[in-house]
C-alpha cells in the first residue's frame, strides 16, 4: 500500500505509519433508490484502502432541510452514519468520499465548503463529520463539519453506532441532540 495514502496532500513526510483513528461520516440520499445506493456506498466505504473496519447505523427517513427549513414537499432523505477506522489522511478520505459520491451519480452545482450549505436534492452525500479529535478551519478540510450539532439526523444515528460518541468543539453527542430537541430543532 503507498505510503502517501497516510500522509496526505500536504503533509511532511512521516517515516512511519500513520495510527488508526476513528472517522464519522453521514450518509445522505433522496433520489434514486435511497436503500440500494446507501447500500452500496456502505460496501465502497469499506473497500477504501486503510480503512479497516465500518460500523453503520440503521438508516433512518428525514425530511429535506432549505435554506427556508424543513421542506416536506421535497423528496424525503434516508440518513445513517457510518463510523471508519482508517489510516488514511483526512484530506485523503475526504476524496475518496468525493469519489464515492461521484460514482453513484452526485452532481455538485457548485464548489463550496462545508460551512456553504448545499441545498440540492441528490442521489448521495457523504460528509466528513470527525477524524479523531482533528480541529481544522481550512476550508477545504473544516473538521468537525460545522453544522453536526444542528442535525438530528446525524446525531441520532452516531449515537446508536457510538453512545460514547463526542463531538469535538461541542462535547457529548448525547447532550448535544438533546439541547438540539428541547430547542425543537
Amino acid at each position: 500500500m503507498n505510503r502517501r495514502l497516510a500522509q496526505g496532500f500536504d503533509g511532511d513526510v512521516e517515516r512511519r505509519p500513520r495510527a488508526a483513528v476513528e472517522a464519522v461520516v453521514a450518509l445522505g440520499a433522496n433520489l434514486g433508490d435511497r436503500a440500494e445506493t446507501m447500500a452500496a456506498a456502505i460496501k465502497d466505504l469499506a473497500r477504501v484502502p486503510l480503512v479497516d473496519a465500518v460500523r453503520v447505523s440503521e438508516p433512518i427517513e428525514s425530511v429535506a432541510l432549505k435554506p427556508e427549513g424543513p421542506d416536506a414537499s421535497a423528496p424525503a432523505y434516508l440518513n445513517a452514519v457510518a463510523i471508519l477506522t482508517t489510516r488514511l489522511a483526512p484530506s485523503v478520505l475526504l476524496g475518496y468520499l468525493h469519489s464515492i459520491e461521484q460514482r453513484h451519480g452526485r452532481v455538485r452545482s457548485a464548489a463550496r465548503s462545508a460551512h456553504e450549505g448545499g441545498w440540492e436534492d441528490r442521489t448521495l452525500d457523504l460528509d466528513l463529520i470527525t477524524y479523531d479529535d482533528v480541529v481544522s478551519d481550512d476550508p477545504r478540510l473544516l473538521l468537525p463539519h460545522p453544522r453536526a450539532a444542528e442535525r438530528d439526523f446525524v446525531l441520532g444515528p452516531w449515537l446508536a453506532v457510538d453512545p460514547d460518541a463526542v463531538l469535538p468543539g461541542v462535547g457529548r453527542v448525547d447532550e448535544a441532540l438533546r439541547r438540539l430537541r428541547a430547542e425543537g430543532r
